[in-house]
C-alpha cells in the first residue's frame, strides 16, 4: 500500500528519532556511573532518564543530525546532547572515577551498536522480515533493515568519536587521569581550542577522519562476523 511518504524522509526521520534516543542513553550512562562513584549530581537534575526530552539540544540533538541525513541520504548523522554536570570533588576517587564516567557513554553506544546489529542479522539474515523466500540482499535494502544498520553504524561513530582524546571529549577524561599531575592542567588547558582542533582533524586534510572511518568499518565488520544469525 501506497502511504503517500518519501521514504527517504521517512528514514531520516527514524534514524534522527533513534539518533536522540541513542543519545539519551549516552547521556544517562554518564549519570549513573557518577551516582556509583558518589556524585548524585546528574540524578538530582534530573538526568538519570531515559526520557530524551532533559537531554535535548535543539540545535545538536535534533537540527544537526537531520541536516546531515539529509545531506548524506541517511548515509551519515551525528549529533550530541546536553552534558550530564558532573561535580568532581563529590567523587570518591576525583580522576579515576571522572575517566569512568566518561567511559560510561562511549560503551553504552557500543552496547547500542550490538543490540541494533543483532535485530538487524535477526530480522534480514533469518527471512523473518518479509519472509524467507526473499534474497537477502534485496531485503537488506529495504527500509526497516537501513535504519538499524544506520543505527549500528552511527552508534559506532558516537563511540569512537567520543573516544578521542581531545578535551572535552570522554576520551580526554581517561587521558587526564593517566596523566602525570606536572602534564594534567596544559593538557586540559586544551579544552578552550578543543573544538577547533577536532574539527581541523576531521575536516582538515589530515588524514585523521579517514583513519577514524577506517576503524569503524573494520569494527562494523568484525562485529558483523562475530554476531550470531549467520555471516554476510
Amino acid at each position: 500500500m501506497d502511504l503517500g511518504v518519501d521514504t527517504g524522509v521517512l528514514k531520516v526521520v527514524m534514524l534522527v528519532v533513534l539518533l536522540i534516543l541513542c543519545l539519551s542513553v549516552h547521556e544517562a550512562a554518564h549519570a549513573w556511573a557518577a551516582l556509583k562513584c558518589g556524585d548524585p549530581t546528574g540524578r538530582d537534575e534530573g538526568r538519570l532518564t531515559l526520557n530524551p526530552i532533559p537531554h535535548i539540544d535543539p540545535v545538536f540533538t535534533i537540527i544537526v543530525p537531520a541536516m546531515l541525513l539529509l545531506l548524506t541520504n541517511g548515509a551519515f548523522a551525528f549529533g550530541g546532547a546536553k552534558p550530564v554536570p558532573v561535580n568532581f570533588h563529590r567523587l570518591r576517587h576525583p580522576w579515576r572515577d571522572m575517566s569512568l564516567v566518561a567511559l560510561a557513554g562511549p560503551a553504552s553506544n557500543l552496547l547500542l551498536a550490538v543490540v541494533f546489529l543483532v535485530l538487524y542479522k535477526l530480522f534480514v539474515q533469518t527471512g523473518w522480515y518479509n519472509g524467507a523466500a526473499e534474497e537477502v540482499y534485496e531485503r537488506s535494502r529495504d527500509l526497516l533493515p537501513q535504519v538499524l544498520r544506520g543505527a549500528a553504524h552511527f552508534n559506532l561513530v558516537l563511540t569512537f568519536f567520543n573516544l578521542i582524546p581531545i578535551p572535552p571529549l570522554d576520551g580526554s577524561r581517561v587521558m587526564a587521569w593517566l596523566l602525570p599531575d606536572s602534564m594534567r592542567g596544559a593538557y586540559l588547558a586544551i579544552e578552550r581550542f578543543g573544538i577547533l582542533i577536532i574539527a581541523f582533524l576531521l575536516y582538515g586534510n589530515t588524514g585523521f577522519s579517514r583513519m577514524l572511518n577506517s576503524t569503524i568499518n573494520t569494527v562494523y565488520s568484525w562485529m558483523y562476523d562475530l554476531l550470531p544469525f549467520g555471516r554476510r
